[in-house]
């Protein structure tokens, strides 16, 4: 059985309805600018000699001399020698300012694609520059797959695992965790290869990297048969999901929760393991709720009352999708539409009361309408994973690409840190040393270990220099 997800829209029939209310609020409101004061979708422009890179919300932007795309490690020596910085670069999906730099970036993406695999074992080999739905199709055909998937997948493996990437379940660890081995080119050109078992230390670093050790060429990872998953989608009051979501974790290989701000409303998804005759995803219609949600805004953004009662009133309840396919087809979806984000990770006892003020936060806020993204992740034991210290629920809010995002700093953050959220490596946050100090047992020693490899900074940039507490000369 397959169910559409279409209802999901709200009504234009009651959007239209509500026009006709007539006030002096609504009349200020719907001349309202959303944007954010110097916002451009243009990239930088380039001095003479140099090129303009962004990243893939336009948030991060920068001119380096040069992005090389180097098709050997030989080559990748010969650039790192030459160069006075470097930046090592993926797909461009992080929000934080890992990759900026004024010198050399260095684009893996030549590195990519299945080395090896071996289903007796369930080891495979990838180039560190394969897109992650390219490594989950490759092992699909040679019978493997990837124990997980984040939500969206166009992220090379390097910047995903380097950055802590993770999809959710209660029993699933980060993407990370699954890497058995992987070789890296480190500042003065060597390669290595690393295994917990050859230098745990490294190997314990080198999972979350932030690609401040050297630029990773490829991973060995440790992979399960091909499987299929049946998902769910319902939608029900937030009250009563909140009421079930332990529950509801434990019940289902795959949990997560989405949280349509002003409505009063969630939809929860679940994937289990399927073994029946599979139906297809059903069409993706989240770029249709989006806009709705959108238009909710525009234009009852100035009465919160009313935007609750017409979506109470348009949204569908119950479930809306039933499908079954390969885990790859299911687990990840397209996001065409741009925007920033802040995603903590949260100790899963506080997660709930953590979330609960979050919505209260930005529902004090008139112009806020994207949904926010609720997981739950279990641990594992990389020096720099924020799960290191146990499961932790992910709490990630999101405004559009041309839109505020101050708030995040000002509002939402004080309330993550004060039940010791984490933040996610690749999503905006503002901590620095001491900060991260505090929060990881294990920071200092990475600390110590970037110098060793890299004694001169090769690979900083003025964020790394932030997170690290070290002085930069650009």
């Amino acid at each position: 059985m397959s169910t559409t997800r279409r209802a999901i829209l709200l009504g234009s029939a009651g959007l239209a309805a509500a026009v006709a209310i007539p006030g002096v609020q609504y009349a200020s409101w719907s001349m309202k600018d959303f944007k954010r004061d110097g916002y451009s979708p243009d990239l930088p422009p380039a001095p003479e000699g140099e090129v303009a890179w962004s990243n893939w919300s336009g948030i991060q932007r920068s001119t380096p001399s040069q992005i090389a795309v180097p098709a050997t490690e030989a080559d990748l020596a010969s650039a790192l020698a030459e160069a006075r910085r470097v930046r090592p670069v993926g797909s461009g999906h992080s929000f934080t300012g890992l990759v900026p730099s004024e010198h050399l970036i260095v684009d893996a993406s030549r590195f990519s694609g299945l080395v090896s695999s071996d289903t007796a074992t369930g080891m495979a080999t990838f180039g560190a520059g394969t897109r992650i739905r390219q490594a989950a199709r490759e092992l699909d055909a040679a019978g493997l797959a990837l124990l997980n998937l984040p939500d969206v997948d166009v992220q090379t493996l390097a910047g995903s695992f380097s950055t802590s990437t993770h999809g959710t379940g209660r029993m699933l660890k980060p993407l990370h965790a699954h890497i058995e081995g992987f070789r890296i080119v480190t500042a003065d050109g060597t390669a290595r290869d690393v295994t917990a078992a050859s230098d745990p230390d490294l190997f314990s670093a080198g999972q979350v990297s932030l690609g401040a050790l050297g630029v990773i060429t490829q991973y060995t990872l440790k992979c399960v048969p091909s499987y299929n998953l049946k998902r769910r989608v319902w939608v029900e009051q937030l009250d009563t999901l909140l009421d079930r979501v332990m529950d509801l974790s434990e019940q289902h290989r795959n949990f997560e929760f989405y949280y349509f701000p002003f409505t009063g409303y969630a939809a929860g998804i679940s994937h289990d393991i399927f073994d029946g005759e599979v139906t297809g995803r059903v069409s993706d219609e989240d770029e249709d709720t989006l806009a709705g949600l959108k238009e909710l805004r525009d234009v009852f953004g100035w009465s919160s009352w009313l935007r609750r009662r017409i979506a109470a009133g348009s949204l569908p309840k119950g479930q809306i999708e039933e499908s079954s396919d390969a885990y790859w087809k299911l687990l990840a979806t397209a996001r065409p539409t741009k925007f920033n984000e802040m995603e903590y990770h949260i100790p899963l006892e506080n997660g709930l009361a953590c979330l609960r003020e979050i919505i209260a936060a930005l529902e004090s806020r008139n112009d806020t309408f994207f949904p926010m993204e609720i997981r739950i992740t279990a641990p594992d034991n990389a020096w720099l994973s924020p799960f290191n210290d146990g499961p932790r629920m992910s709490i990630a809010t999101h405004a559009a690409v041309d839109e505020p995002y101050d708030y995040f700093f000002s509002t939402l953050e004080p309330i993550h840190r004060a039940h010791g959220g984490r933040p996610h490596w690749g999503k905006l946050h503002s901590l620095g040393k001491e900060d991260l100090i505090a929060l990881y047992p294990e920071f200092q020693n990475f600390l110590d270990l970037r110098a060793a490899l890299d004694p001169e900074g090769k690979f900083l940039n003025p964020h790394l220099a932030h997170l690290f507490g070290v002085d930069f000369d650009a």
